[in-house]
């Protein structure tokens, strides 16, 4: 009985701890489950947040809306070293050449990227002009400022960032001023750089009007020819008082050895800009010695308010030169441009026979 007794309440004692060992186990069982649901969501969130940190890592543009094709680019073009500045320059230069490796550039500042301002006149000469809207494509623009560069890129134009440490470009430089003398020279070194990478251009002041197609006018027989003030009828004669403003010039030894020789000549003749510098190495024996020949585009073709082009059937390109003050330049370029629309309104035979005269300049007289 005692046996028995025993046996039972051993039986008896031993269930009850059974049942709490099963309910505890469902319990916590119950709480893993809990755990395990709330641990998934948490562990996939973690895991998203890093690859989204990690994908930011790797490229910290990829988020930013309407930001690839700029950002992509200025990153190009901004590298502090030369050699890599170099290869972007190269790329840019790549995209806009024609086939016999030459480029149409001009350099901008945030002074001339104002609404209806000269850069606007610019493009627009080349749409309204005979034969020019497609030389658009190979025009590379040399911003000098962060401003201009990204007003460039919103023109879907060849754009190059040309920085100048310790230098700000983005204010007018008014004629002779020390800001004015160290763009004209920082521009002077640039296309010296273009033209070591074995690229040819044709440099143009922003404001010159493309009114025609001007490369069927150029020489084919010299590497470096340029504008003028004035011209005296014969392209050879070094007395033709040249223009910066407009120039073609083919990459070659001698114009290299040119450039470096114009850059140099600064320190000879302190406190004048490029132009005036030109006038005075050109009679220089070097230029004879390394075999460079300079022609001077006649006025005829390539004019500006110091000597117009007469013949409106002949023009191709008109500068704002001999004017002072880019109010007076925007004036009378929006007066040119409208004597040009209405020289290309009148019929053919009119064109021909008896074409308009300029009425400019007026406020840059």
């Amino acid at each position: 009985m005692d046996s028995d007794g025993e046996s039972r309440i051993s039986t008896g004692s031993q269930m009850p701890q059974k049942s709490g060992v099963n309910h505890q186990l469902n319990h916590n069982q119950k709480n893993f489950r809990l755990h395990r649901l709330w641990a998934v969501p948490l562990f996939t969130t973690i895991a998203l947040a890093c690859l989204v940190l990690y994908q930011a890592s790797e490229s910290p543009f990829r988020f930013l809306p309407g930001s690839t094709h700029t950002s992509s680019f200025s990153r190009a073009n901004n590298f502090s070293t030369s050699g890599k500045k170099e290869l972007g320059l190269k790329q840019v230069l790549k995209r806009a050449a024609m086939p016999d490796k030459t480029v149409i550039i001009t350099t901008l500042n945030e002074a001339w990227i104002e609404p209806d301002s000269i850069f606007d006149l610019f493009l627009e000469s080349f749409r309204i002009g005979n034969e020019t809207s497609g030389l658009l494509k190979h025009l590379v623009v040399v911003a000098l400022d962060q401003k201009a560069f990204d007003h460039c890129l919103r023109t879907y134009l060849n754009c190059y960032f040309l920085t100048t440490e310790g230098t700000n470009f983005s204010d007018e430089a008014h004629f002779m001023t020390p800001s004015y003398l160290k763009m004209m020279w920082r521009r002077i070194d640039f296309l010296r750089t273009v033209l070591e990478t074995g690229y040819n251009f044709v440099f143009t002041d922003a404001d010159i009007m493309w009114l025609r197609n001007p490369f069927p006018h150029f020489y084919s027989d010299t590497n470096f020819q340029i504008s003028c003030d004035s011209f005296g009828g014969n392209p050879t004669d070094l007395n033709n008082a040249p223009n910066g403003g407009f120039n073609y010039v083919k990459s070659s030894n001698q114009t290299i050895e040119f450039y470096k020789f114009w850059y140099k000549s600064r320190e000879f003749y302190p406190r004048k800009h490029d132009q005036d510098v030109l006038n005075k190495i050109k009679y220089n024996p070097f230029t004879r010695d390394i075999g460079l020949e300079i022609k001077f585009l006649d006025t005829a073709y390539f004019g500006g308010f110091c000597q117009p082009s007469k013949d409106l059937n002949l023009v191709c390109t008109m500068h704002a030169n001999c004017c002072a003050g880019l109010d007076n330049k925007i004036h009378d370029l929006r007066i040119l441009l409208e004597d040009w629309r209405n020289y290309l309104s009148l019929p053919e035979n009119v064109r021909k026979t008896q074409p308009p005269s300029w009425t400019v300049p007026q406020s840059c007289g």
